[in-house]
Parts: C-alpha cells; sequence; structure tokens
C-alpha cells in the first residue's frame, strides 16, 4: 500500500458538521490535529493539508464540491502524478454497521454518490476506508439519514475516527 493522498469525502459548510455523511471530513481533520497540520484551501474545489507519517509525505484532501462533485479533486492529485492506486477515500457505508472501519481495495461505488464521482474521474482501482454508518430505522430515506447528525453514542462515533487514525498510520 503506497498512499500519496488521503482524500475525505464529506459536505462543505457548518450546517453538515458531525453528520454521517461527513465522517470523511471527520477522519482528516483528526488526523491533521494528530499531526499538527494546517488546512488552506488550494482552489474553490478542495481544502489540504500536508503532513508526514512514517517521514512519508502525504495530502489530505477535503472536496469542497459537495458530496456529488467529489471527483472533480482528480485532475489536482493528476497534475501532482498522483495515480488511483496511490489514494485513499475515507467515507460512510451504510453496508457495515455503525462504528466498524474496514480496509478495501477498488469495488463499486454501491449507491454512494460521491465514491460514483470519483470512480467516474478515476476508475475503481483505488483504496478506501469504509466507515461504518449502518442503515438507517424506520422509514427515514437513505439520503436523509446520512445527512443527520450523529445522535446515538458519541464515544463510539470518537472511537472509530481514532480507529481509522491508528489504522492509517499504520498501513502508510
Amino acid at each position: 500500500m503506497d498512499i500519496q493522498a488521503i482524500i475525505g469525502l464529506g459536505n462543505p459548510g457548518p450546517k453538515f458538521h458531525y453528520t454521517r455523511h461527513n465522517i470523511g471530513f471527520m477522519v482528516l481533520d483528526a488526523l491533521a490535529a494528530e499531526f499538527d497540520a494546517t488546512w488552506r484551501s488550494a482552489n474553490n474545489n478542495l481544502e489540504l493539508c500536508e503532513l508526514y507519517i512514517n517521514d512519508k509525505s502525504i495530502l489530505l484532501i477535503k472536496p469542497q464540491t459537495f458530496m456529488n462533485s467529489s471527483g472533480l479533486v482528480i485532475s489536482y492529485l493528476n497534475k501532482k502524478g498522483i495515480k488511483p492506486e496511490n489514494i485513499l477515500v475515507v467515507h460512510d457505508e451504510l453496508e457495515i454497521a455503525f462504528g466498524a472501519v474496514k480496509l478495501r481495495f477498488g469495488g463499486s461505488a454501491r449507491g454512494h454518490n460521491g465514491l460514483r464521482s470519483i470512480i467516474e474521474a478515476c476508475g475503481p482501482d483505488f483504496w478506501r476506508l469504509r466507515m461504518g454508518i449502518g442503515r438507517p430505522a424506520d422509514n427515514i430515506s437513505v439520503g436523509d439519514f446520512v445527512l443527520q447528525k450523529f445522535n446515538e453514542n458519541p464515544e463510539l462515533v470518537d472511537q472509530m475516527i481514532q480507529t481509522a487514525v491508528e489504522l492509517i498510520c499504520d498501513q502508510i
């Protein structure tokens, strides 16, 4: 695994802070804080910071285009010479139990519009860190569910983020 860039999926703006769909942003914010890295705007499409994990330079990227257009950041990575197989995307995953974290290479979008946008931009062959948010209960639509704030077990949310940070640091 030769990761050079980590993309956290989410939606920009305070309205989406601490929502299930923004778990990718939350993991990258925790990773940046762990290494005292500072975020900056690279252009209108993304925020980034650079940090060193195990003496290796890693770009952290938060798309600022909203979820459905997350793939627009791929052109920035292409200009830097970063190939899809050197990218890790951190995202929410409905098909994994709440709190679970799983690493995987390749695959489909499985209905995730942010992943779909990235796949359209660079193909499916990149690493994914899948953050389990579970499925909605009752009659809540998936769209409404992913945009809701985490309202259950904040300790488990924090633990899931810490697990992701540790996994990233161990794999790089």
